[in-house]
């Protein structure tokens, strides 16, 4: 029996305006809740498939090991994630597989936790599925992806004691569980579509964070390039067209899934 679990991470405070990319403050200033510092709140929405005897994460949100500049800037939560898994009754050695749609501090901060005296994987019985281009900009950033990864930070002790997966293009990593390289945030992102046969889901990742980023022709500052962006989208509504499917959102903070007939509604109103 295959099933899928919301899990949450947390949240913290994202810079609006980036976050919007070119799209004029006027257009999105009455849409969301701003803080005094024109920041607005983004949820942790993380995924967990159940299948058999595997418990399949998908990413890791943001962890407990920002510095202190960092934790001004984003004000995150506290790490909830091992909370959550609780009650979903699992302890971190439960976790066999993470999936992770990039390596942005805030998906993959919680690869790694801090224990108070020293550092260790979160998941450590955990196999990792990476794409080959995410790990090889995350590990040797040019200029424009230098400030976006911390390869010491975040990944150096799941390259030392890991189990990984570097994926090129598309894999299904089990019946049902399919994982495509799309590019568009960064240069590795990956979605996850998942085929239960009477249910289909994806997980957007990035391409597609909150609900006011439904609309193909609204993208992030971050991304590395629109247009892959709103190719990645097409990709996704044709997948959930054809499967009457639902869309994960995983920064959202009123809704973590919308189905594609909503989604449709939504464009026609």
């Amino acid at each position: 029996m295959k099933q899928i679990f919301p899990v949450s991470a947390g949240y913290y405070w994202s810079d609006c305006g980036a976050f919007m990319g070119v799209l004029p403050y006027p257009l999105w200033q009455t849409k969301t809740i701003l803080d005094q510092r024109q920041r607005r709140r983004l949820n942790l929405n993380l995924l967990l498939i159940q299948s058999g005897k595997r418990n399949i994460l998908i990413d890791t949100g943001i962890g407990n090991r920002l510095s202190d500049k960092q934790r001004d800037i984003y004000q995150p939560s506290e790490f909830l994630l091992p909370f959550s898994l609780a009650e979903l009754g699992l302890k971190d050695r439960d976790i066999t597989d993470v999936i992770m749609t990039h390596l942005h501090f805030d998906h993959a901060g919680g690869i790694i936790t801090n224990f108070g005296t020293y550092d260790a994987l979160t998941f450590p019985k955990a196999h990792y599925w990476i794409q080959k281009a995410e790990w090889e900009i995350a590990k040797n950033p040019d200029e424009l992806n230098r400030s976006a990864y911390n390869f010491e930070q975040q990944l150096a002790l799941l390259e030392k004691q890991g189990n990984i997966t570097l994926i090129d293009g598309e894999a299904e990593i089990e019946p049902g569980i399919l994982l495509t390289l799309v590019g568009g945030h960064t240069i590795g992102s990956q979605i996850v579509t998942i085929d239960f046969g009477t249910d289909y889901y994806i997980y957007a990742g990035d391409i597609i964070p909150i609900l006011f980023h439904t609309s193909l022709a609204i993208t992030s500052a971050y991304d590395v390039s629109r247009i892959q962006t709103v190719t990645a989208k097409k990709l996704i509504y044709n997948r959930l067209k054809e499967h009457n499917g639902t869309l994960i959102l995983n920064h959202d903070t009123t809704q973590w899934q919308i189905t594609y007939s909503e989604l449709e509604h939504k464009d026609k109103s």
